[in-house]
Order: C-alpha cells, then sequence, then structure tokens
C-alpha cells in the first residue's frame, strides 16, 4: 500500500506548490496507521523529554502492518516528515525493532550501539527471516 493522497494534496503536488510537513505527516498518519501508532508510542518519552531513547521491539500482528512500517521507515521522506515531526532521530533494525532517539543522543554510545553492525546481527532470528 502506498500513501492515501487525497485529491487536493495531489493536485498541489502536481502544480508543484510546497508541502509542508503538517499537510504530508497527517497524509502518513491517515494512509499508515500501525506505523504512526509505534512510531510515535517510541516517540512519545523522547520527545516529552523523559527519556534521551525509547524502542518498540513487538512483531506487528500481520503482514499488512510490518509493510506499513517498512514503508515508514524505508521511505526517506516518510522518515524525515516523522522525525522533524516528533523531534527525534528514528532508528530501525528488522520489521519490528523501531528506536527514537533525541536529536542530542545521536552520537551517544547507545545510538551508536543500537545502529552497528553487532546489533543488527545480535537482533536476528529464524522467524524474523521474512520480515
Amino acid at each position: 500500500m502506498s500513501l492515501d493522497v487525497s485529491p487536493a494534496l495531489l493536485e498541489r503536488a502536481e502544480r508543484g506548490e510546497p508541502i509542508d510537513d503538517a499537510d504530508f505527516v497527517g497524509c502518513v498518519r491517515a494512509s499508515l496507521p500501525y506505523a504512526w501508532t509505534v512510531i510515535s508510542a517510541a516517540a512519545a518519552p523522547v520527545a516529552d523529554g523523559s527519556r534521551e531513547f525509547a524502542d518498540h521491539e513487538v512483531p506487528p500482528p500481520g503482514e499488512r502492518e510490518r509493510g506499513e512500517l517498512l514503508r515508514a521507515l524505508a521511505s526517506d521522506a516518510i522518515r524525515g516528515g516523522l522525525e522533524r515531526h516528533f523531534g527525534v532521530k528514528l532508528a530501525f533494525q528488522n520489521c519490528h525493532r523501531v528506536a527514537a532517539f533525541a536529536p542530542s543522543a545521536v552520537d551517544s554510545e547507545r545510538y551508536r550501539a543500537f545502529v552497528s553492525a553487532r546489533a543488527q546481527l545480535l537482533n536476528q532470528s529464524p522467524e524474523l527471516r521474512n520480515c
């Protein structure tokens, strides 16, 4: 599934008009509700300043939800829009391990460890092979 773009938003894009983050993120939120829920839950404690890091490790309930998460995090435009909206840096492993970091924590040991090849290898399992 791609984004469900309203005719008005699509017309603006076709005319070359600037699309602001609020309109774009609103489209993402409506189009990818599972991904929105996961990312907003991970981002909330970071965005409100109560934590420098939070993650989500629960596998998606089905292929549709897995696809939403992959689309949201694989697209530079969507991922960037979400990062700006929530004021966080997103990091991603596999089909479900999503983390949000405070921008100030991007140079931290925890961030470097999360995005390392070692962490990626350790976060593998046979049941995630096709995610």
